[in-house]
């Protein structure tokens, strides 16, 4: 079975890449069930609790992330630098993640024979 790999680095608004990004990762988890999720540098806005997108005539699509665990989607991971940069702690995630140093996340990354980067 091919391991899959998304990596995220957009912020959650402003385009629809990161929802998008979400429907495609929802949608391949039905295809295989080694499928990872890597949130790094500005992808890690995405799993900020309590925007408020509508301020900017988006949709909050950060309750679709709660999907995840009915797809079996398991392997979530969040670089620890990039939330760190950013001042997010754990208390301020939707959905609880894997959190590892870049290294770490680039390790894990080069073990999945489909990388999709978005």
């Amino acid at each position: 079975m091919l391991r899959a790999a998304f990596v995220t680095r957009q912020v959650p608004h402003g385009t629809s890449l990161a929802r998008e990004t979400q429907d495609a990762i929802l949608a391949t988890s039905a295809l295989t069930e080694d499928l990872s999720v890597f949130f790094i540098g500005d992808g890690v806005y995405q799993l900020v609790s309590k925007q408020k997108p509508q301020g900017i005539a988006c949709r909050d699509f950060s309750p679709t992330f709660a999907m995840f665990e009915l797809y079996d989607i398991e392997n979530i991971y969040v670089c620890a630098d990039s939330l760190l940069e950013r001042g997010i702690s754990d208390i301020d995630l939707v959905i609880d993640v894997e959190r590892l140093a870049q290294p770490e996340i680039n390790q894990r990354i080069r073990q999945h024979a489909i990388i999709l980067n978005f």
